[in-house]
């Protein structure tokens, strides 16, 4: 399909959270497509960083920041004047939730307060995405997937800051930002404003710890096996192109019609729906067909904190409304990260890597 990002060739967009995995592929996109890129972020939370290794630095503007801190927040709005805002820091991983829970609520809960609090007192903004999980719902552990109108009531304090993220912004998207408020200027358009509720993303460049592709990259880089601690959980597995692609097609859509605004899951077909365990067989199968080596797991369950087991998204709303699809299943998405990881080993350019990645994404290649 078409996604429509020629739309973004001038338009003004500021993404939080850029120097992470999720952001670094974002700002290539955008900046493949003629943005004008500001990026507000800490510093990259990994190290290496496939912000650093991609040198979108250099093609962006890129503030140093703290979602926490609104004061300097507003400062960037002041002096970037976004049209479109895609709000993608985050406190991200589970068990990290787990031992810090109250950086986590700060993050991810008040983050969003303030990045929402910079909309409402901008009027430049036009289009605003909050991009949460499919961890916003409260898990049955059912085997149908979860629509846009089930209650949302995550278990663990990631999950759960995220799911009071998405009742934030649905407060301020009824209180502020779809009306016009404070300037006295009925001229100003009111913003649209969304939420996308994404399955687990991976993709090359990927260093975080305690997620599985990372998990596997490591191992293999490193000669030893890959330990998979919970084989038989089910997750929504797509490549990070895929809901980075409805982000954007979503930012622009309600930005020429506000009716487009709402909430919507992107995940992959049914069939790219699997077990961590087959996720990590696919790793394995490409990684020797491409390496000649012989990567191989085994099953090392730890008992560790809760993490739903059976968990999947409908997807229907997002075909309904736009006639998306997903572009690239789970083998093909293995297939570009096992070319990323052997061309990041081999210190070959992953910037031109990225680049063709994105085109061959977007020329559903």
């Amino acid at each position: 399909m078409d996604f429509g990002l020629e739309f973004y060739k001038g338009k003004k967009v500021l993404v939080t959270g850029h120097t992470g995995f999720k952001g670094t592929w974002m700002c290539m996109v955008l900046s493949q497509f003629g943005a004008q890129v500001t990026g507000y972020a800490l510093e990259p939370p990994t190290e290496p960083s496939v912000f650093a290794l991609s040198g979108v630095g250099s093609r962006i503007r890129s503030v140093k920041g703290d979602i926490r801190d609104l004061a300097h927040m507003q400062q960037v709005f002041d002096e970037a004047q976004p049209e479109i805002v895609i709000h993608m820091a985050a406190q991200p991983i589970v068990r990290e939730s787990y031992r810090n829970p109250v950086y986590t609520y700060e993050v991810n809960v008040m983050g969003t307060v303030n990045i929402l609090e910079c909309a409402r007192t901008h009027a430049c903004v036009r289009s605003f995405v909050n991009v949460t999980t499919d961890k916003v719902y409260l898990n049955k552990e059912w085997e149908w997937g979860y629509r846009e109108n089930e209650e949302l009531n995550g278990y663990d304090p990631y999950s759960n800051s995220k799911s009071c993220s998405e009742l934030v912004t649905s407060s301020y998207r009824n209180s502020f930002l779809n009306q016009d408020y404070g300037s006295g200027d009925q001229d100003i358009r009111p913003a649209a404003v969304s939420t996308a509720r994404a399955g687990n993303v991976i993709g090359g460049g990927d260093f975080a710890a305690d997620r599985i592709i990372p998990d596997c990259v490591r191992a293999v880089l490193e000669g030893r096996e890959i330990v998979v601690r919970n084989p038989y959980s089910i997750r929504p597995y797509q490549h990070v192109l895929e809901p980075i692609a409805v982000y954007l097609m979503l930012a622009a859509k309600q930005y020429e019609d506000p009716r487009y605004a709402g909430s919507y899951n992107v995940g992959p077909d049914e069939t790219d729906c699997c077990t961590t365990g087959e996720i990590v067989t696919l790793f394995c199968e490409k990684w020797n067909q491409k390496t000649g080596q012989q990567a191989a797991w085994r099953n090392e369950y730890d008992g560790g904190p809760h993490e739903a087991n059976f968990l999947k998204l409908d997807c229907a709303k997002l075909k309904s409304v736009f006639g998306w699809k997903p572009v690239w299943n789970v083998e093909k998405a293995m297939e570009m990260i096992v070319e990323w990881t052997i061309a990041y080993h081999d210190g070959k350019g992953l910037a031109e890597l990225m680049d063709k990645q994105i085109e061959m994404f977007f020329s559903h290649g």
